[in-house]
């Protein structure tokens, strides 16, 4: 695993940022696992195709040169003896830009999202980092939950719909005002709209963050992918202290949502990335 590390390390430059996420079968055969980390179950309407989930180990890169990327990525790969590829999927962020200190990006569904995510780096730390305290063991102060979801979307039949429809179903203005006319750095009047006649009910934005004064606590990054064939849709990732508060609250929240017919989530995982440095390889692995 050091060597991991290490290959990780190596290619990581101001032009690309790489790191490791451990999974839940890897972290379970060490013997010292985290609280929450398990195997990413299937949530109402995804289809798992075992092709494209799991997997002991999770290697990321980005970066701003597809080029660059691609090349780190098999530099890496190249230097992992007795490791198999599971499963890999290339990814690219449209518009990707920072307003406010936040990440922005349009996703295959034209609509710009990173509205929700903090705007300072205390509030990424804040949601993203375990805590001490936690009850997680000593290694893994100063890590992650990261969860992967590839979701196919049906972009033909989503481009059908009017952009009033598909601004219903969001719950946001295509650029990212609310439905009610608030500027999209506001909070929405959520509470002076209980019946969902402006911003929907059953809206993706409504559900995932019923009170946004309060709002999940996980820090999300999305990746558009298209395979040909029609095959488009967006490579979700996110990362939070707390699986069950951040992700798992929200996901479970989006049931029944009216987004559900356009979008089919068949592969990803769960995942723990450890803090920096390899200081936690020789706890974890040790004996």
């Amino acid at each position: 695993m050091r060597r991991v590390v290490q290959l990780v390390e190596a290619v990581r430059s101001d032009r690309v940022g790489a790191w490791v996420g451990l999974g839940e079968s890897l972290v379970r055969r060490s013997g010292k696992a985290v609280r929450q980390l398990t195997v990413m179950p299937a949530f109402a309407g995804d289809v798992l195709d075992p092709a494209y989930v799991h997997g002991d180990l999770l290697l990321q890169c980005v970066g701003t040169d597809a080029g660059q990327v691609r090349a780190a990525v098999e530099r890496v790969l190249g230097g992992l003896d007795g490791w198999r590829v599971r499963w890999r999927i290339e990814g690219v962020r449209e518009e990707n830009r920072v307003e406010e200190g936040r990440a922005l990006a349009r996703n295959p569904f034209h609509f710009t999202e990173g509205f929700g995510n903090p705007g300072d780096a205390r509030g990424v730390v804040g949601r993203a980092l375990v805590r001490e305290g936690q009850g997680e063991p000593g290694w893994a102060v100063g890590g992650s939950y990261q969860v992967v979801r590839i979701v196919r979307l049906a972009t033909e039949l989503w481009d059908k719909d009017s952009v009033g429809e598909q601004e219903r179903i969001i719950g946001r203005r295509r650029d990212g005002r609310w439905l009610d006319g608030a500027p999209k750095g506001e909070e929405p009047g959520f509470a002076a709209d209980p019946k969902g006649k402006v911003t929907p009910l059953d809206s993706h934005v409504r559900l995932a963050a019923p009170d946004r004064r309060n709002p999940p606590e996980m820090v999300r990054r999305g990746y558009n992918y298209d395979r040909g064939d029609g095959d488009k849709g967006l490579i979700f990732t996110c990362f939070q202290r707390d699986l069950v508060r951040g992700f798992e609250a929200v996901q479970k929240r989006l049931e029944g949502e009216a987004m559900a017919t356009y979008v089919l989530t068949f592969g990803g995982g769960y995942f723990f990335v450890p803090p920096a440095g390899d200081a936690w390889v020789g706890e974890l692995f040790a004996g």
